[in-house]
């Protein structure tokens, strides 16, 4: 895997973790399981593909858009460290009008509607503009999104791209076990008329190859299943329903730091 995208990873991870420290609670575990995924996105699909647009339909993972943005330059770190403070136009979900933000997003279910309204008047238009989407699994369950899903392939809408943060936690426990019926997705997403792959959401070289797979020549609307961990990279936050709203404290943050700080020393050491 490159090794310039792992230590992004690791370095969007300690800047989330930095601003937890002013910040009471905040969504962590699911910012640390959706921030590879939209590094990609940004780094790949939007480098040179400015006419492109991207939603974070999951507003509850503007940590991990808010530290891609500070890496790109978008928001300065003075913008990026007072996420959440007075007199900050920076909130704990995306807001329009800030740099970079399409959508407000937060209440979950009104991204995907919103860019299939987006891409339906495009289509008519004749405009060619993709537009990338993440949503999360839990968020999947609003109905707002099965209708928008089911209504896609009837429009013939193909200029889109769904990446789902599939790290099969909500708040409360884990879907198997809270929701098995609503599993397994990329099969109900197939049978609505989507070309639909999974892919490893930590691992850049696999998100890209099933993106490709499904973008060669497909005349349907696009869906990436990634599988992730909620709390990705810090060991005691891994696959813990806990750390879906709430902020380490002293102890937890400077373990965590520990960890990830030993991650990227390891990296830039094997670099060497």
């Amino acid at each position: 895997m490159n090794s310039g995208f792992l230590e992004r990873q690791i370095q969007h991870r300690i800047n989330v973790l930095k601003v937890s420290q002013n910040l009471s609670a905040l969504h962590i575990g699911p910012a640390f399981s959706c921030v590879d995924i939209v590094d990609f996105i940004f780094y790949t699909l939007l480098q040179n593909q400015s006419s492109n647009d991207f939603i974070l339909s999951k507003g509850h993972g503007a940590m991990a858009l808010y530290a891609i943005q500070f890496s790109k330059g978008i928001i300065t770190e003075d913008q990026f460290l007072s996420i959440c403070q007075k007199n900050s136009n920076l909130g704990g979900h995306p807001d329009r009008g800030n740099p970079g933000v399409f959508a407000s997003t937060g209440s979950l279910g009104h991204g995907l509607p919103i860019a299939l309204g987006i891409c339906l008047a495009r289509k008519e238009r004749k405009i060619m503009k993709d537009i990338y989407l993440v949503l999360s699994d839990g968020e999947l369950m609003e109905g707002s999104n099965w209708e928008a899903l089911l209504l896609a392939p009837s429009l013939g809408i193909k200029n889109i791209c769904i990446f789902i943060d599939h790290n099969k936690s909500i708040s409360r426990g884990n879907i198997d076990e809270l929701h098995p019926n609503f599993l397994p997705i990329k099969e109900k997403l197939s049978i609505f008329g989507w070309e639909v792959e999974e892919c490893d959401g930590h691992n850049q070289i696999d998100i890209l190859q099933k993106y490709e797979q499904i973008s060669a020549q497909s005349i349907k609307p696009r869906a990436l299943v990634c599988n992730t961990v909620k709390g990705k990279g810090i060991t005691f936050m891994e696959n813990n329903p806990i750390w879906a709203y709430r902020s380490p404290n002293k102890e937890e943050y400077e373990l965590a730091m520990g960890e990830l700080e030993n991650q990227l020393n390891e990296i830039k050491e094997n670099n060497k």
